[in-house]
């Protein structure tokens, strides 16, 4: 990916693809830019090219203030990796490392910090908690600019060990000062809601926002989330605390308004905001590849950017809502999510008029009666039976956890058959290569164009979408949603 000429030319044309897939840097400056930065193009003998922007901070370079790389989309890679790397990126982005250390995240990964340190810097190139300390230092610089918090305080929230921890790593990473960041965002009239964190989600186009409202909105549960003509509303179950977002899809990025009880909690909001909408996929290779198809060509060609609808709250939420919507419609579905809701969902203690209460965790289900819940009985045995094995611990679906072992440990459980785990795998795990053979919704999408809509048919055809056929079933279902193409 870095080879030099190749990164060169991208920063020569300022092609904004590449941007979170590598940082310039520039040795005759000593910073560093996102490969889209507007400014004069360095001389080729000036530049470095580095694959994170922790590694661009360890060999001693600070950030650009014009182009903002911090602000970067991120990777796809991360997103579409499996390995150790993969899910080790995934659980930095979600603070991990900010809540139990470099030891937590492999303890967790089920490697020694030694062994994952290697494989970062060989991937990477900068260890976990250099990677977290650049995410801190981004995450930092958006309090100071977008809220009135004490600096104090946002030193603190943002996973700093100390204040003065906080101000060295911002003088180093942005040089200059917390204070002098925050009086140019006074200047600039930057300054958010008291209570409240307005930012712009980065996203690489091109970018279906519209779809993925309207595939939010077939599945929304009241109560729980709610969907208007331009924006995405949620209830956030966080790790210190409880959030409420409101995500607003545009052409280049995603408007974001969140407020949390706990500051703690904006990097794995933020991160978690940024799965839901798959904001950091490479959708003109995906888009190119699928493009090439007959039958996808003018879905394609409609609905450039198509993402996969990810998951906000956890793996757990995703397998209930699996489990919930066997052999039954859409709307049955979320018909019987809402009622699941309304009875063992944790109320908001900040309610708004849509957005009232918690989706059910795992932990209370577990604890349900299988007889009482709304659903067949073998249905309401199976659900019980996953929210057990998840708030036990003997399944994993967080954004770390390893797709191919969780698959095995859902099949293994009574009542979870492939369509089950394969909808855990698309929308909690994150697998871009995931088709639903059995699914009504590709049958009917098929059918409508023409095509055999049988599980063994479907399974054929969708090999030559492979790595992309979580992208491919996004295009059905846009099909079946009344979205006319001509």
């Amino acid at each position: 990916m870095l080879d030099h000429d190749t990164c060169y030319r991208a920063v020569s044309s300022r092609d904004g693809r590449f941007d979170g897939w590598f940082y310039t840097a520039v040795t005759s400056t000593g910073i560093y830019c996102r490969p889209s930065c507007p400014a004069m193009t360095p001389k080729r003998r000036n530049v470095r090219f580095y694959p994170s922007a922790a590694a661009a901070q360890g060999a001693g370079f600070r950030a650009c203030r014009r182009c903002r790389p911090d602000a970067s989309p991120g990777s796809p890679e991360w997103n579409v990796r499996a390995d150790v790397v993969g899910r080790a990126m995934r659980l930095i982005a979600d603070g991990l490392v900010d809540r139990e250390g470099v030891t937590g995240l492999a303890a967790r990964l089920g490697y020694s910090e030694r062994q994952l340190h290697r494989l970062l810097v060989h991937e990477v190139g900068a260890g976990a908690q250099a990677l977290a300390r650049a995410q801190r230092a981004h995450t930092a610089r958006v309090l100071v600019e977008t809220t009135e918090l004490p600096l104090a305080e946002i030193a603190f929230a943002a996973g700093f060990a100390s204040i003065r921890q906080f101000n060295d790593t911002v003088r180093l990473v942005f040089a200059t000062t917390p204070s002098t960041l925050r009086a140019a965002a006074v200047a600039r009239g930057g300054m958010g809601t008291p209570g409240t964190l307005t930012l712009r989600l980065p996203v690489r186009p091109p970018f279906d926002g519209r779809g993925l409202l309207r595939l939010l909105a077939t599945k929304s549960v009241p109560g729980v989330e709610h969907v208007d003509e331009t924006s995405y509303h949620r209830a956030l179950d966080l790790p210190h605390g409880e959030g409420v977002v409101t995500l607003t899809p545009r052409e280049d990025h995603v408007g974001c308004v969140l407020r949390v009880n706990d500051p703690r909690d904006v990097v794995p909001a933020v991160a978690r905001c940024r799965r839901l909408l798959d904001l950091d996929a490479d959708a003109a290779a995906i888009d190119e590849q699928l493009g090439a198809d007959p039958l996808l060509k003018p879905l394609v060609t409609a609905w450039p950017g198509v993402r996969v609808v990810g998951a906000v709250d956890g793996g757990a939420e995703m397998a209930i809502r699996a489990v919930i919507g066997q052999q039954v419609s859409v709307a049955g579905a979320r018909t019987v999510a809402a009622r699941l809701a309304s009875v063992h969902g944790k109320p908001l203690t900040s309610p708004d008029a849509h957005i009232t209460r918690h989706f059910p965790s795992a932990e209370a289900l577990a604890e349900a009666d299988p007889e009482s819940l709304p659903m067949p009985r073998s249905r309401g045995r199976a659900l019980v039976t996953v929210c057990a094995a998840i708030a036990e611990g003997r399944i994993d679906l967080d954004a770390g956890a390893d797709r191919e072992e969780a698959t095995r440990a859902l099949l293994a459980l009574p009542g979870i058959g492939p369509w089950t785990a394969d909808y855990v795998r698309l929308r909690a795990l994150g697998d871009p290569d995931v088709m639903l053979a059995s699914d009504l919704g590709v049958r009917r999408a098929l059918e409508r164009r023409g095509q055999p809509g049988d599980p063994r048919s479907v399974a054929a055809r969708a090999q030559a979408w492979r790595p992309w056929r979580s992208y491919a079933l996004m295009h059905l279902w846009h099909v079946i949603t009344d979205r006319e193409i001509s």
